[in-house]
């Protein structure tokens, strides 16, 4: 069997997401409007395959057509009949749930690698013995033999998404490196283009000089359009002496999908912002055009406050090892109008509390763009996985001039807070209770803050492309070296092409910091509705939650390769590493042995020294990261946050030891069961799901009911056509244990 770290146990939490109520709320011009846009992000989320592993796709189309052939309940009897255990088909039915909670065999959350936790022969007696087998006795067979090694594979390389020798990705062929990602970032900076929507291909030819075809994700291929802004570009380029060349029709087919809903739900937007914005991100899909989304995405910006809230398009930048490509992902959600209010005050109050942040005027954007903050229950969320907040667009042309929106995703946020109490580890027993009470309360203090003012604060030093700059090069002073700024970002440049591989997990821990700073201030937490003795307990739980997300992040740390797989909790281990350098005893770790004889560990936090001892370690530390990326100084910002992201083993901490006992205890991620909408005649009809994983397995079964074969063909055409980019190189690594 699999080491524990590469598989999801048969005890993983299942969780429901649950918009029964907000959906009710709906008038039907509203849930048809929903609907279309839940089907496009559904759509559009099947590209997360073909963004992940060379495998995925084939996974995704086997499982689809073994389970729908068989019910998990009918296939648990055929299971049965070739010798599997009870726990052996759970197994295989968490696998599957997991592949398509996380669209893909790699976990969303820590870019490790799952594997079935059975052995390959059985599960291959099932799938060649299943009905879909022989409904499709050829088709199912090839699968298999496609895709079951790599399902099983456990080589080193094939461990962790990664670049080059780190690991496995499919936004690079396989005989990428980062040296070659850092040369296609600078010709698409000389070029104006966004990395957002490309993947990188990389051929050496007979004379020995690379070529490298960047991809944009579009409908059309290489049909020109009329007064397309991207005609110009597809075309070959020599630069630094290497050939590129420009092409575009990634995803296509599936882009395709994705534009003819966007379509239908334009005819039940509820304003012309709404109209505008669909209009502009079909223009982008089809085209293939980051200025097109940006122009819809201004739009999204303008529409204030909708009843259904969405968002589409390739966003996040987490799982590209460069930091700069985009996942697709889709959500739809509706708001929920009790948290909402809070948020508004919140809103309300942002340019004065920006004023409480520790960095000069200079420094913050010259006007604070009140941006529009909700509460949603998610509808829809099609992607690797589902943020408990969102702050977008990432643009940050438009973030630093037009402004931002802020979501909190109230029904995600419920399923995180849901904690059991002989779960909880790494807690001194009297601190368990209280966290239990306020965990929920006080993240929902540190996920506004986060959002709103930790991701909206900020300004960028920026020299156009005429030379103008956004900044008074003669007054501004730098208050780290108390000289003028010596640094800035170019025309082309932006934060996640400057500071590329550290750039996501950089701000994410900027935003961490500025929670735990601002939740220290009485009004922020009267905004949220607490006072007195509950205020502090605020304060503490979030804290705590803070420091000991600092510890279990080791698990998403890989020492042979000495590098971070999750932005976020690499951001909450440098956290821990400020607060615990801060001194004084304000946080300690300390090993323990657990009441079952194995190793355990305690963090303890002073609650007395917060504010005295806390509070101005973090200062310092936010001071520097702001300057820093202000100024774009990428040498002094990799070497402050490499430096606190080293994970060794020197005491008192011993973070590597840690590390095997955070291991050794860690709880898997929650799987979560989305509903899906159906059309009946002219109404739409909420339909949910059992929380396990065969329900989840069931809500994907009926999620395409009328081209479920055609999407999954069009998969594999895909995967197939690219196939050649990574078969001669997964082999490259020394074999390891399956």
């Amino acid at each position: 069997m699999a080491d524990t770290q590469y598989i999801l146990p048969n005890d993983i939490g299942v969780s429901s997401l649950d918009c029964r109520e907000a959906f009710r709320l709906l008038s039907p011009t509203e849930r048809l409007y929903a609907h279309h846009l839940s089907r496009a992000a559904w759509y559009g989320g099947l590209a997360v395959l073909l963004q992940t592993s060379p495998e995925a796709p084939y996974i995704y189309a086997l499982l689809s057509r073994i389970f729908r052939a068989q019910d998990p309940d009918q296939l648990r009897q055929h299971a049965l009949a070739e010798g599997l255990t009870e726990e052996e088909y759970q197994a295989f039915l968490v696998y599957a749930a997991g592949v398509y909670s996380n669209m893909g065999n790699y976990k969303s959350f820590g870019d490790t690698k799952f594997v079935p936790n059975l052995p390959k022969e059985k599960l291959g007696r099932v799938i060649l013995g299943s009905k879909a087998a022989q409904q499709q006795p050829e088709e199912v067979r090839d699968l298999w033999q496609t895709c079951g090694d790599l399902m099983f594979s456990l080589e080193p390389r094939l461990r962790h998404l990664g670049l080059g020798k780190e690991g496995v990705t499919t936004y690079f062929s396989g005989d990428c490196t980062m040296e070659d990602a850092k040369l296609a970032q600078d010709f698409l900076d000389s070029q104006n283009l966004s990395a957002y929507n490309t993947r990188l291909f990389k051929v050496v030819g007979q004379e020995g000089k690379s070529h490298y075809e960047v991809r944009l994700a579009s409908v059309l291929n290489t049909d020109p359009a009329l007064d397309s802004e991207l005609t110009s570009k597809l075309k070959r380029y020599e630069f630094q002496g290497n050939h590129f060349q420009v092409t575009r029709g990634d995803y296509a087919p599936i882009l395709q999908k994705v534009v003819e809903h966007l379509e239908k739900a334009k005819a039940y937007a509820a304003n012309s912002h709404q109209e505008q914005m669909l209009a502009q991100y079909m223009e982008s899909f089809t085209q293939g055009s980051i200025e097109a989304h940006k122009r819809g995405s201004r739009f999204w910006i303008q529409d204030k406050g909708p009843i259904v809230e969405s968002y589409i398009g390739f966003i996040e930048s987490y799982r590209d090892p460069f930091g700069s490509r985009g996942e697709f992902e889709g959500f739809v959600a509706m708001v929920n109008k009790a948290m909402s209010a809070k948020f508004e005050r919140l809103v309300a109050s942002a340019e004065q509390l920006l004023k409480e942040l520790p960095w000069p005027p200079a420094f913050e954007k010259d006007k604070f763009l009140t941006p529009d903050f909700t509460s949603l229950d998610v509808l829809t969320f099609a992607g690797s996985g589902i943020p408990a907040g969102i702050n977008i667009p990432n643009y940050d042309d438009l973030r630093q001039t037009e402004g931002f929106k802020n979501v909190s995703l109230g029904n995600v946020l419920a399923v995180a807070y849901a904690t059991k109490r002989e779960k909880l580890t790494f807690l001194e027993e009297e601190d368990k209770d209280l966290y239990i009470r306020w965990k929920g309360p006080s993240f929902d203090v540190q996920v506004g803050l986060h959002e709103l003012l930790g991701h909206g604060s900020g300004k960028l030093f920026v020299q156009d492309e005429k030379g103008a700059f956004n900044f008074d090069q003669e007054t501004v002073i730098n208050p780290e070296t108390g000289e003028q700024i010596q640094s800035w970002y170019r025309s082309g440049e932006t934060w996640d092409s400057k500071f590329s591989t550290i750039a996501s997990s950089y701000e994410e821990c900027r935003a961490e910091s500025v929670g735990l700073y601002l939740c220290l201030n009485p009004q922020v937490l009267e905004i949220f509705g607490f006072e007195g003795a509950d205020a502090e307990d605020v304060i503490y739980v979030n804290w705590l939650n803070m420091v000991r997300a600092g510890l279990l992040a080791l698990e998403f740390y890989t020492p042979e390769a000495a590098n971070w797989r999750q932005a976020h909790m690499q951001a909450r281990f440098v956290i821990l590493r400020v607060l615990l350098e801060a001194g004084e005893g304000l946080v300690t770790v300390t090993p323990t042995t657990g009441s079952d004889g194995r190793p355990d560990a305690r963090v303890r936090l002073d609650r007395s020294k917060i504010r005295s001892v806390g509070r101005p370690a973090l200062e310092r530390f936010l001071r520097r990261l702001q300057v820093l990326k202000s100024t774009g100084d990428v040498v002094a910002g990799r070497a402050l946050y490499e430096g606190y992201a080293a994970v060794t083993d020197a005491p008192p901490e011993c973070f590597l030891t840690l590390r095997d006992t955070v291991l050794l205890r860690k709880e898997s991620r929650k799987l979560i069961v989305q509903p899906n909408t159906r059309l009946e005649g002219s109404e739409v009809q909420l339909v949910e799901y059992e929380a396990s994983a065969a329900g989840l397995i069931r809500s994907f079964c009926e999620r395409f009911p009328d081209d479920g074969p055609e999407l999954e063909e069009v998969l594999i055409q895909l995967a197939a056509a690219d196939a050649r980019f990574w078969r001669d190189h997964a082999q490259e690594a020394p074999p390891g244990q399956a």
